[in-house]
């Protein structure tokens, strides 16, 4: 079943993937995404609510029904009755904004005007989306013809559980949409989304089971998502996580607040967007995750604005590139116990530019630094620059785990992951449970095995080792090379068989320049 499920969802995606090169001809790539987003997160929600409305219905009327009411006007007034729908937190849709009247009118020229004034009454109905949803599908841009066909396209599939089981669906298709927009849109447009499998690996490292977790730049609130269903795999409760973002960008802090609604999570995302860095929105929030994808390298953070700023404990990061503002905005929010995971780029690990590398050493030598992850290239669609992960922790013997103080765990994980198309790379379930699990045991968890340094993978180094490297956290230099596999071939025999190989290979050499050297001679060009 599981197999049919997945190519079913396949068919979905690529029927909307296709429903959404259809507005290609019309708009900007950087805009069709909101138009067809947000098609696709009203079709959820008006699904969710029809499904909500079936079921009462066919309990009032049901004479065997504890809620039997044989009375029609009463149970029309009761599938009217916005609280049936709320207490079971559906979102409550007006009736003009209901796909199925929506989509009865998509011929119409006038159908971008009533999907704006659909999404008005939905905020107005539904607190937790006031501010949120597109509201533009009247511009005289979009083509109303090319509207209405994309209207009965996405008419044509149901998103919810009763369509789907208890897959996520709709949360797939739309993670597909974001990792697609992404991709189109090149290495400068797509910067809020991150690889599902980049995020599952950071959250499987960090097991955020319980407590604050927060994204200051949270993008589509990936982090968020893939937290909940960590929780949720290992049997605890969505609320056993209090989440809170901050996001600069406007349409991505909306995708962020859509992306929780869709999968039924509260979050405290601010009341609007802002930047981290100039408007911090959580000054007193101290977290216990903080998992996080900046930008990278950002050059026009405003830093030259910022410099007596309070966050900068470990060095004032320098006004041309973010990363280590970024680090001590992670740290200033974590709390005592804490810990963080995030994405930086690999120069983080070595850069001695404009006091990065001071600020590095800082952060070091006050043995913040847990665990650092060399990723292997092409991973994300947005940037062809390498990356690696970062792990910091408050306190290494905060009790949870074993006492690492004073040590630093190095993963070399550059040779993993599969090639998924010609440019990109994915990590797959076994790979991200050979890191995560070697970060466990490494801490000491007791279901984890026991640790060991493996050459060429990882390696438990101590505060002198990194000294000794001059504070450079790439784990290259840690792991060191691979064991070759012994091949019972004696030393001394070995070389001897080598050095006559090259002795071959020199007078074979020698052989062709001779060769060469005659037949430029007999085309006029040699001695």
């Amino acid at each position: 079943m599981a197999k049919k499920s997945t190519k079913k969802n396949k068919t979905l995606k690529a029927t909307l993937w296709e429903a959404a090169a259809m507005m290609r001809g019309s708009l900007e790539t950087a805009e069709y995404k909101h138009v067809v987003l947000g098609l696709v997160f009203l079709k959820y929600v008006s699904d969710s609510f029809e499904n909500r409305r079936n079921a009462i219905e066919a309990s009032l009327s049901d004479p065997e029904s504890k809620d039997y009411i044989p009375n029609e006007d009463r149970r029309t007034r009761i599938l009217e009755s916005r609280d049936e729908y709320t207490r079971e937190n559906v979102f409550w849709i007006p009736a003009e904004g209901r796909w199925d009247v929506l989509q009865a009118k998509a011929k119409q020229p006038e159908i971008g005007v009533l999907i704006d004034k659909a999404m008005d009454l939905i905020e107005k109905e539904n607190r937790s989306l006031r501010g949120v949803l597109p509201k533009t599908y009247g511009r005289a841009e979009i083509d109303k013809r090319l509207l209405g066909e994309l209207v009965d396209l996405i008419g044509s599939i149901g998103f919810t559980e009763v369509d789907h089981g208890a897959d996520d669906v709709l949360g797939r298709v739309y993670e597909y949409f974001l990792g697609q927009f992404a991709a189109a849109e090149g290495t400068n447009q797509g910067e809020f989304y991150t690889p599902r499998h980049v995020v599952q690996l950071l959250v499987e490292m960090l097991e955020p089971y319980e407590g604050r977790v927060f994204d200051p730049c949270c993008g589509s609130g990936g982090m968020f998502v893939q937290s909940a269903e960590f929780v949720a795999a290992h049997n605890g409760r969505r609320s056993d996580i209090s989440i809170y973002g901050q996001e600069s960008m406007a349409t991505t802090w909306r995708l962020a607040k859509m992306n929780l609604a869709l999968r039924g999570l509260e979050g405290n995302l601010a009341d609007s967007w802002s930047d981290s860095f100039h408007d911090d929105k959580f000054p007193d929030l101290r977290a216990d995750f903080v998992l996080a994808n900046p930008p990278f390298n950002d050059s026009d953070w405003g830093g030259e604005r910022l410099r007596a700023d309070p966050r900068w404990k470990h060095g004032v990061p320098p006004t041309g590139n973010a990363n280590f503002a970024w680090v001590q905005h992670f740290l200033h929010h974590l709390a005592p116990s804490g810990t963080a995971g995030f994405v930086l780029a690999n120069g983080s690990m070595t850069s001695n530019q404009s006091g990065e590398g001071e600020i590095r050493k800082n952060i070091i030598e006050a043995d913040l630094v847990d665990c650092m992850v060399a990723l292997p290239g092409q991973l994300f669609y947005t940037t062809g620059i390498p990356v690696c992960l970062w792990f910091l922790a408050r306190n290494k013997k905060n009790g949870r785990f074993r006492d690492r103080s004073g040590e630093t765990l190095f993963i070399d994980a550059r040779k993993l992951g599969t090639m998924i198309d010609r440019t990109h790379r994915t990590l797959t379930h076994e790979d991200i449970a050979l890191i995560a699990g070697t970060y466990h045991a490494w801490r000491g968890e007791p279901e984890a095995g026991v640790y060991e340094d493996i050459p060429g993978f990882c390696k438990s180094a101590t505060l002198n080792d990194i000294r000794e490297h001059g504070h450079v956290l790439t784990p290259g230099r840690y792991v060191g090379a691979e064991d070759l596999e012994d091949d019972d071939e004696p030393f001394d025999d070995k070389m001897k068989r080598l050095t006559a190989r090259l002795a071959e290979q020199q007078t074979e050499a020698a052989r062709l320049d001779q060769l060469m050297a005659a037949s430029l001679k007999e085309l006029g060009y040699g001695e």
